[in-house]
């Protein structure tokens, strides 16, 4: 099969994901249960996207100013910074690795 017709099925599959959705009841989703799970799935999921596009480039691993400014994003919430500081923090911290020299 060409990569069209997988793009239109993965299209197709993620159209009708959406419309399931509307099918859901709403007394489902009221639950609290399926609400903190869905709240854990949606951080979990981007956090390990974030980590996925920080050190993975095409099939290898890397380190290199990403995860310094991640790192340093991290330390930013974690003393509940606001997230315009988290954003300069990280940003600064890879500028600076790089300015070192780090790629």
């Amino acid at each position: 099969m060409s990569t069209w017709i997988w793009i239109a099925v993965a299209c197709l599959v993620a159209y009708l994901t959406k419309l399931v959705g509307y099918l859901v009841p709403r007394s489902l989703l009221s639950n609290p249960r399926v609400a903190r799970v869905a709240g854990t799935l949606t951080v979990g999921l981007l956090a390990s996207l974030t980590i996925a596009n920080t050190v993975a480039t095409g099939q290898q691993l890397v380190v290199d100013a990403r995860l310094g400014a991640l790192v340093a994003a991290g330390i930013a919430l974690v003393l509940r910074a606001p997230f315009l500081v988290v954003v300069i923090a990280g940003a600064a911290t890879a500028a600076g690795l790089r300015l070192l020299g780090l790629p």
